[in-house]
Protein backbone atom coordinates (compact mmCIF):
# COMPACT_ATOMS: atom_id res chain seq x y z
CA UNK A 1 0.00 0.00 0.00
CA UNK A 2 0.69 3.53 -1.11
CA UNK A 3 1.11 5.90 2.20
CA UNK A 4 0.08 9.25 1.60
CA UNK A 5 0.25 12.84 3.20
CA UNK A 6 -1.82 15.60 2.20
CA UNK A 7 -1.06 18.97 2.95
CA UNK A 8 -3.61 22.04 2.62
CA UNK A 9 -7.19 19.47 2.85
CA UNK A 10 -9.36 21.74 3.14
CA UNK A 11 -9.82 22.83 -0.53
CA UNK A 12 -11.70 22.07 -3.38
CA UNK A 13 -8.48 20.47 -5.06
CA UNK A 14 -8.03 18.44 -1.66
CA UNK A 15 -11.88 17.51 -1.33
CA UNK A 16 -11.48 15.88 -4.63
CA UNK A 17 -8.47 14.22 -3.79
CA UNK A 18 -9.02 12.60 -0.93
CA UNK A 19 -12.59 11.53 -3.06
CA UNK A 20 -9.68 9.49 -5.46
CA UNK A 21 -7.80 8.30 -2.52
CA UNK A 22 -10.65 7.03 -0.25
CA UNK A 23 -11.26 4.93 -3.27
CA UNK A 24 -7.77 3.62 -4.75
CA UNK A 25 -7.13 0.33 -3.81
CA UNK A 26 -3.27 0.69 -3.27
CA UNK A 27 -3.84 3.78 -0.89
CA UNK A 28 -3.28 4.05 2.33
CA UNK A 29 -4.24 7.95 3.66
CA UNK A 30 -1.91 8.55 6.58
CA UNK A 31 -2.53 11.69 7.73
CA UNK A 32 -4.74 14.95 6.01
CA UNK A 33 -2.96 18.48 7.13
CA UNK A 34 -4.93 21.44 7.24
CA UNK A 35 -4.19 24.54 9.23
CA UNK A 36 -7.58 26.33 8.66
CA UNK A 37 -9.40 23.25 9.83
CA UNK A 38 -7.64 21.45 12.35
CA UNK A 39 -9.11 19.20 14.66
CA UNK A 40 -12.26 19.01 12.04
CA UNK A 41 -13.94 16.51 10.86
CA UNK A 42 -13.11 15.89 7.16
CA UNK A 43 -16.78 15.40 6.54
CA UNK A 44 -17.33 18.63 7.87
CA UNK A 45 -15.30 20.25 5.01
CA UNK A 46 -16.06 17.89 2.86
CA UNK A 47 -19.46 16.50 2.98
CA UNK A 48 -19.14 14.33 0.23
CA UNK A 49 -16.95 11.83 2.37
CA UNK A 50 -19.66 11.05 4.65
CA UNK A 51 -19.62 7.23 5.27
CA UNK A 52 -16.55 7.38 2.70
CA UNK A 53 -13.63 8.40 5.03
CA UNK A 54 -13.31 8.75 8.80
CA UNK A 55 -10.69 10.73 10.82
CA UNK A 56 -9.88 14.23 11.26
CA UNK A 57 -7.47 17.39 9.54
CA UNK A 58 -4.28 17.27 11.76
CA UNK A 59 -2.24 20.62 12.48
CA UNK A 60 1.02 19.21 11.27
CA UNK A 61 1.93 16.71 8.84
CA UNK A 62 3.20 13.33 9.91
CA UNK A 63 6.08 12.58 7.21
CA UNK A 64 5.82 8.68 7.69
CA UNK A 65 4.58 8.30 4.16
CA UNK A 66 5.47 7.18 0.98
CA UNK A 67 4.25 10.13 -0.98
CA UNK A 68 2.83 13.96 -0.04
CA UNK A 69 0.41 16.04 -2.11
CA UNK A 70 0.60 19.73 -1.40
CA UNK A 71 -2.33 21.28 -2.01
CA UNK A 72 -1.78 24.71 -0.56
CA UNK A 73 -2.14 27.86 -2.56
CA UNK A 74 0.52 28.97 -4.82
CA UNK A 75 3.29 30.53 -3.53
CA UNK A 76 3.14 27.71 -0.52
CA UNK A 77 5.19 25.37 -1.24
CA UNK A 78 8.57 26.60 -1.24
CA UNK A 79 7.44 27.53 2.38
CA UNK A 80 5.91 23.69 3.35
CA UNK A 81 9.52 22.73 1.72
CA UNK A 82 11.70 25.25 4.17
CA UNK A 83 9.11 24.07 7.42
CA UNK A 84 9.26 20.55 6.89
CA UNK A 85 12.69 18.15 6.75
CA UNK A 86 10.97 15.68 4.23
CA UNK A 87 13.15 12.62 4.27
CA UNK A 88 14.89 11.58 0.88
CA UNK A 89 12.55 8.71 0.02
CA UNK A 90 9.40 10.46 -0.08
CA UNK A 91 7.72 11.55 -2.91
CA UNK A 92 6.31 15.12 -3.89
CA UNK A 93 3.53 15.80 -5.63
CA UNK A 94 2.60 19.76 -5.95
CA UNK A 95 -0.46 21.21 -7.09
CA UNK A 96 0.57 24.69 -6.67
CA UNK A 97 2.19 26.90 -9.96
CA UNK A 98 5.42 26.93 -7.79
CA UNK A 99 7.54 24.64 -9.64
CA UNK A 100 6.07 24.41 -12.83
CA UNK A 101 8.77 26.37 -14.84
CA UNK A 102 11.95 25.15 -15.82
CA UNK A 103 14.52 26.46 -13.55
CA UNK A 104 18.28 25.91 -12.58
CA UNK A 105 17.47 25.03 -9.12
CA UNK A 106 13.98 23.44 -9.62
CA UNK A 107 14.18 19.28 -9.73
CA UNK A 108 10.52 19.15 -10.25
CA UNK A 109 9.43 17.05 -13.63
CA UNK A 110 6.34 18.60 -15.61
CA UNK A 111 3.68 16.43 -14.91
CA UNK A 112 1.34 16.22 -17.85
CA UNK A 113 1.76 12.48 -18.59
CA UNK A 114 1.24 13.02 -22.01
CA UNK A 115 4.04 14.68 -22.83
CA UNK A 116 6.83 13.56 -20.10
CA UNK A 117 5.33 9.90 -19.37
CA UNK A 118 8.95 8.48 -19.21
CA UNK A 119 10.48 10.87 -16.92
CA UNK A 120 7.01 11.33 -14.45
CA UNK A 121 7.66 7.23 -14.18
CA UNK A 122 11.18 8.24 -12.71
CA UNK A 123 10.49 11.63 -10.74
CA UNK A 124 10.98 11.90 -7.27
CA UNK A 125 9.27 15.64 -6.97
CA UNK A 126 6.69 16.69 -9.27
CA UNK A 127 4.96 19.80 -10.53
CA UNK A 128 1.09 19.20 -11.35
CA UNK A 129 0.26 21.12 -14.32
CA UNK A 130 -2.40 23.80 -13.95
CA UNK A 131 -6.09 23.17 -14.92
CA UNK A 132 -6.07 25.75 -17.75
CA UNK A 133 -2.58 24.57 -18.98
CA UNK A 134 -3.75 20.86 -19.24
CA UNK A 135 -6.94 21.37 -21.43
CA UNK A 136 -4.97 24.32 -23.93
CA UNK A 137 -1.96 21.93 -24.18
CA UNK A 138 -3.80 18.93 -25.02
CA UNK A 139 -5.76 20.64 -27.74
CA UNK A 140 -1.76 22.30 -29.19
CA UNK A 141 1.05 19.56 -28.55
CA UNK A 142 -0.03 17.46 -31.61
CA UNK A 143 0.71 20.30 -33.68
CA UNK A 144 3.69 21.57 -31.97
CA UNK A 145 5.28 18.06 -32.37
CA UNK A 146 4.34 18.20 -36.25
CA UNK A 147 6.15 21.71 -35.52
CA UNK A 148 3.36 23.45 -38.26
CA UNK A 149 2.83 26.68 -35.25
CA UNK A 150 3.83 29.15 -37.81
CA UNK A 151 1.46 31.63 -36.38
CA UNK A 152 -0.36 33.02 -33.51
CA UNK A 153 -2.10 30.76 -31.65
CA UNK A 154 -5.43 32.18 -30.44
CA UNK A 155 -7.17 30.44 -27.38
CA UNK A 156 -10.75 31.06 -25.48
CA UNK A 157 -11.49 28.95 -22.81
CA UNK A 158 -14.42 29.07 -20.22
CA UNK A 159 -13.67 27.68 -16.42
CA UNK A 160 -16.23 27.05 -13.97
CA UNK A 161 -16.10 29.10 -10.66
CA UNK A 162 -14.11 26.20 -8.29
CA UNK A 163 -11.05 27.32 -10.43
CA UNK A 164 -11.15 30.02 -8.66
CA UNK A 165 -10.29 28.42 -5.02
CA UNK A 166 -12.86 27.86 -1.91
CA UNK A 167 -12.29 31.34 -0.62
CA UNK A 168 -14.92 33.37 -1.35
CA UNK A 169 -14.63 36.75 -3.06
CA UNK A 170 -16.80 39.28 -5.34
CA UNK A 171 -16.08 37.28 -8.51
CA UNK A 172 -17.18 33.52 -6.88
CA UNK A 173 -19.89 34.75 -5.14
CA UNK A 174 -23.11 33.19 -6.53
CA UNK A 175 -25.63 35.97 -7.09
CA UNK A 176 -22.73 37.15 -9.14
CA UNK A 177 -21.29 34.56 -10.51
CA UNK A 178 -24.84 33.27 -11.51
CA UNK A 179 -26.29 34.16 -15.05
CA UNK A 180 -23.32 36.41 -15.71
CA UNK A 181 -19.79 35.24 -17.93
CA UNK A 182 -16.79 37.60 -18.12
CA UNK A 183 -13.31 37.76 -19.12
CA UNK A 184 -10.14 38.29 -16.74
CA UNK A 185 -6.34 38.09 -17.16
CA UNK A 186 -6.73 38.77 -20.75
CA UNK A 187 -3.54 37.45 -22.47
CA UNK A 188 -1.43 37.47 -19.35
CA UNK A 189 -2.85 34.26 -17.37
CA UNK A 190 -0.57 32.17 -15.32
CA UNK A 191 -0.80 29.36 -16.83
CA UNK A 192 0.29 30.83 -19.90
CA UNK A 193 4.38 30.35 -19.16
CA UNK A 194 3.78 26.60 -18.72
CA UNK A 195 1.99 26.29 -22.13
CA UNK A 196 4.96 28.00 -24.05
CA UNK A 197 7.27 25.88 -22.30
CA UNK A 198 5.49 22.53 -23.59
CA UNK A 199 5.24 23.85 -27.00
CA UNK A 200 8.56 24.96 -27.12
CA UNK A 201 10.05 21.38 -25.57
CA UNK A 202 8.03 19.47 -29.04
CA UNK A 203 8.97 22.78 -31.69
CA UNK A 204 11.73 24.28 -30.36
CA UNK A 205 11.43 26.74 -33.37
CA UNK A 206 8.19 28.52 -32.11
CA UNK A 207 8.00 32.27 -31.79
CA UNK A 208 4.79 33.22 -31.95
CA UNK A 209 2.10 33.99 -29.16
CA UNK A 210 -0.44 31.89 -27.65
CA UNK A 211 -3.12 34.80 -26.99
CA UNK A 212 -4.93 33.60 -24.81
CA UNK A 213 -8.57 34.81 -23.63
CA UNK A 214 -9.86 33.15 -19.83
CA UNK A 215 -13.42 33.07 -19.36
CA UNK A 216 -15.48 32.65 -15.95
CA UNK A 217 -18.25 30.52 -16.78
CA UNK A 218 -21.51 30.34 -14.41
CA UNK A 219 -21.19 26.91 -13.55
CA UNK A 220 -19.34 25.26 -10.84
CA UNK A 221 -16.94 22.47 -12.86
CA UNK A 222 -15.23 22.31 -15.82
CA UNK A 223 -13.21 24.03 -18.74
CA UNK A 224 -14.23 24.34 -22.25
CA UNK A 225 -11.41 24.99 -24.53
CA UNK A 226 -11.61 26.83 -28.01
CA UNK A 227 -8.27 26.87 -29.67
CA UNK A 228 -7.85 27.55 -33.50
CA UNK A 229 -4.46 28.60 -35.70
CA UNK A 230 -3.59 28.29 -39.50
CA UNK A 231 -2.08 25.01 -40.92
CA UNK A 232 -1.87 24.33 -44.82
CA UNK A 233 -2.78 20.64 -44.18
CA UNK A 234 -6.13 18.99 -44.91
CA UNK A 235 -8.40 17.78 -41.98
CA UNK A 236 -7.71 14.27 -42.56
CA UNK A 237 -4.20 14.70 -42.15
CA UNK A 238 -5.05 17.05 -39.01
CA UNK A 239 -7.37 14.25 -37.42
CA UNK A 240 -4.36 11.39 -38.34
CA UNK A 241 -1.67 13.55 -36.32
CA UNK A 242 -4.10 13.76 -32.99
CA UNK A 243 -5.18 10.43 -33.39
CA UNK A 244 -1.58 9.15 -33.59
CA UNK A 245 -0.22 11.32 -30.62
CA UNK A 246 -2.80 10.13 -28.23
CA UNK A 247 -2.91 6.85 -29.12
CA UNK A 248 -1.26 5.36 -25.79
CA UNK A 249 -2.70 8.48 -23.64
CA UNK A 250 -5.38 6.82 -20.90
CA UNK A 251 -7.54 9.76 -20.86
CA UNK A 252 -7.53 11.55 -24.18
CA UNK A 253 -9.77 10.21 -26.54
CA UNK A 254 -9.94 12.47 -30.05
CA UNK A 255 -14.13 12.91 -31.17
CA UNK A 256 -15.61 12.61 -34.38
CA UNK A 257 -18.11 15.40 -33.04
CA UNK A 258 -17.23 17.90 -31.11
CA UNK A 259 -17.63 17.27 -27.30
CA UNK A 260 -19.90 18.72 -24.49
CA UNK A 261 -18.17 20.15 -21.78
CA UNK A 262 -20.87 17.56 -19.50
CA UNK A 263 -19.28 14.56 -20.76
CA UNK A 264 -16.00 14.66 -19.07
CA UNK A 265 -17.57 16.02 -15.63
CA UNK A 266 -16.65 13.72 -12.98
CA UNK A 267 -14.01 12.00 -14.88
CA UNK A 268 -10.26 12.44 -15.69
CA UNK A 269 -11.15 12.33 -19.28
CA UNK A 270 -10.09 14.99 -21.60
CA UNK A 271 -12.16 14.67 -24.88
CA UNK A 272 -10.40 16.39 -27.87
CA UNK A 273 -12.37 17.41 -31.65
CA UNK A 274 -10.50 18.36 -34.64
CA UNK A 275 -12.09 20.45 -37.51
CA UNK A 276 -10.34 22.60 -40.34
CA UNK A 277 -12.43 25.65 -42.33
CA UNK A 278 -9.88 26.62 -45.01
CA UNK A 279 -6.28 27.15 -43.78
CA UNK A 280 -7.56 27.25 -39.93
CA UNK A 281 -7.40 24.15 -37.60
CA UNK A 282 -9.92 24.47 -35.11
CA UNK A 283 -9.34 22.55 -32.05
CA UNK A 284 -11.83 21.70 -29.00
CA UNK A 285 -10.93 20.37 -25.75
CA UNK A 286 -12.81 19.93 -22.42
CA UNK A 287 -11.66 18.76 -19.35
CA UNK A 288 -13.06 18.86 -15.48
CA UNK A 289 -11.08 21.56 -14.21
CA UNK A 290 -10.66 19.75 -10.41
CA UNK A 291 -10.04 16.42 -11.53
CA UNK A 292 -8.12 16.19 -15.00
CA UNK A 293 -7.12 19.72 -14.39
CA UNK A 294 -5.75 19.14 -11.32
CA UNK A 295 -6.73 16.20 -8.18
CA UNK A 296 -6.83 12.94 -11.08
CA UNK A 297 -4.00 14.13 -12.86
CA UNK A 298 -2.38 14.38 -9.93
CA UNK A 299 -3.28 10.69 -8.70
CA UNK A 300 -2.47 9.68 -12.17
CA UNK A 301 0.54 10.62 -11.91
CA UNK A 302 0.87 9.29 -8.36
CA UNK A 303 0.40 5.89 -9.99
CA UNK A 304 3.21 6.30 -12.78
CA UNK A 305 5.40 7.56 -9.88
CA UNK A 306 4.96 4.04 -7.98
CA UNK A 307 4.58 1.79 -11.02
CA UNK A 308 0.86 1.26 -11.31
CA UNK A 309 -1.80 1.15 -14.08
CA UNK A 310 -2.22 4.81 -15.12
CA UNK A 311 -5.88 4.49 -14.77
CA UNK A 312 -5.58 2.97 -10.74
CA UNK A 313 -8.36 4.21 -8.76
CA UNK A 314 -9.36 6.53 -11.76
CA UNK A 315 -12.43 4.71 -13.40
CA UNK A 316 -14.46 7.31 -12.49
CA UNK A 317 -18.08 8.19 -14.24
CA UNK A 318 -19.73 10.73 -15.67
CA UNK A 319 -23.08 11.62 -16.15
CA UNK A 320 -25.30 12.30 -18.77
CA UNK A 321 -28.06 14.72 -16.51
Amino acid sequence: MIKVGVVGGAGYTAGELLRILANHPQVEISCVQSSSNAGKPFHEVHQDLIGDMEGTFATDLDLNVDVIFICSGHGKTQEFLDTYQVPENVKIIDLSNDFRLEAVDNDFIYGLPELNLEAIKSAKHLANPGCFATAIQLAVLPLAAKGVLTEDVHVNAVTGSTGAGQNPSRTTHFSWRNNNVSIYKAFSHQHLGEINQSVKQLQNDFAHDIKFLPVRGNFPKGIFASLYTTVKASEEEVVSWYRDFYKEAAFVHVLDEAPDMKQVLNTNKCLVHVEKHGDTVLVTSVIDNLIKGASGQAVQNMNLMFGLDQKEGLRLKSSSF
